[in-house]
Parts: structure tokens; sequence; C-alpha cells
């Protein structure tokens, strides 16, 4: 039996967006039908766990970020939250070939970042999340 790792690679994902408004009706509203929430915010940036995200004054960025769902109805949701909420359609719910069970939903947010919702199929967790305390003075 294969094991998915989640949680030891990625630090964060920065994304610089056009209009930062616009990204977070947007964001909050997937991050919702998602379960999680942004967690801090400013009127230059917000946070939702290892996601920053604040306006670019050069550029903004293209990438692919795909949030992980607990199952088919969370992906649905999120689809249509970021319908609802400024996004396009990138590839309705559905299952897809990449393997079997992989359920996903694909949108482009405000500035063009392809956004997924992602369903692997039935699968037990080691743990909920990870857990990072500090624990004194650089090394």
């Amino acid at each position: 039996m294969q094991q998915f790792f989640r949680g030891r690679l990625i630090d964060h994902v920065h994304l610089r967006v056009a209009d930062l408004e616009k990204s977070r009706k947007f964001y909050r509203a997937i991050l919702e039908a998602i379960g999680r929430e942004i967690n801090f915010e400013t009127e230059h940036f917000f946070v939702s766990d290892e996601l920053f995200v604040d306006r670019a004054d050069d550029y903004v960025s293209r990438v692919h970020l795909a949030f992980q769902t607990p199952d088919t109805a969370t992906v649905q949701r999120f689809h249509a939250a970021g319908l609802a909420n400024g996004g396009t359609d990138n590839g309705a719910p559905g299952e897809r070939h990449y393997h079997p069970g992989y359920y996903a939903a694909f949108l482009l947010d405000p500035d063009g970042n392809n956004i997924e919702a992602v369903w692997h199929g039935p699968a037990t967790r080691s743990a909920e999340s990870v857990v990072v305390t500090p624990t004194g003075g650089m090394v």
C-alpha cells in the first residue's frame, strides 16, 4: 500500500495579486467551502495556514495550487463558491485520470492562478495537522 506524505516540503505559498479585495473575497469563499478560513489579515495581505496573499506592485504570480478536501461534496462546494465569487471555471468537479479515486475541480482565480480542490479517495491520516512550536533562539 502506498502512503502519501503531506505537510513536509512546502513552508508557504506566496501569491501576488492585482486586486487584493477581489482576491480576498474569492479566497474567503473557497476556503470556507473547504472548511478553512483566513487566519490573519490586514489591509495589505491575508493568510490561511501556509497560503500568504498580497497585492503586487510589479507582477502577479501564475501558479497551480491544490487544496486537499475530505470528500467529493467539498470539492463541489469549492467549485460553486469560487464561481459565485469571481472565479472562472477551469474544470468542473469530477473524477480525473491521475490515479484511481482522484476527484477534483479547477478554477482560475481573479488573477489567472489555477486553483484546485482535490479528494484522493478514502484514506486514513496519521495526523490532522503538523504543529510547530518554536523552541528558542536562532540556530
